[in-house]
Order: C-alpha cells, then sequence, then structure tokens
C-alpha cells in the first residue's frame, strides 16, 4: 500500500491542523491525509463531531465508531496526502 501512496505529497500533523475549520476540514486516518471539508455538513453524526476531529489524527474515533463499508470507501475520494515516515504509526517500509 505505502508504494502506491509514493506520489502523493507530505503534511505534517502540524500542517493539518492548521485546517480545524468547518470551511477547511482536514483529518487523518492511519497516517494518510484527508481534506473532508465537503463531508462536514452532510455528516450523519452532526457537524459536531466533525469539527472535534478536525485538524486531528481522527483514526482511533473512525474505528471505534464502526464505519460502514461505504464509508470507509468513500473516504479515499478525500485522500489528499500523507504523514511524513517520522510521524506515521500505521504504514511503515518493509525493509525497516
Amino acid at each position: 500500500e505505502l508504494a502506491s501512496l509514493a506520489h502523493l505529497p507530505e503534511y505534517s500533523l502540524q500542517q493539518v491542523s492548521w485546517h480545524d475549520r468547518p470551511d477547511d476540514c482536514w483529518i487523518v486516518l492511519n497516517d494518510k491525509v484527508y481534506n473532508v471539508t465537503k463531508l462536514v455538513d452532510g455528516h450523519p453524526g452532526g457537524m459536531e463531531v466533525m469539527m472535534e476531529q478536525a485538524g486531528r489524527d481522527a483514526t482511533l474515533a473512525f474505528r471505534s465508531v464502526g464505519h460502514s463499508i461505504d464509508a470507509i470507501e468513500q473516504v479515499d475520494e478525500f485522500l489528499v496526502g500523507i504523514l511524513p515516515e517520522k510521524e506515521r504509526m500505521y504504514l511503515r517500509s518493509r525493509n525497516k
């Protein structure tokens, strides 16, 4: 999976944290960076749920809710980048 993401720009957790508003909302899921601004208003859990995770690593919150397969697949269309290697917890090089 890591090789298929190599073309994506890297964004640090600090850079992601700058995108924490309803009109500019990024999250991190499994070391991948998503611009989910378009999902904020229509999220089934409400805007408040999205804003709790805005600008943060939302992996544990996302997993704990038990999202549907459709929701998991839908988020891929919002992929904009990946965390730098030193900040990743889930995606690792095989040679390390």
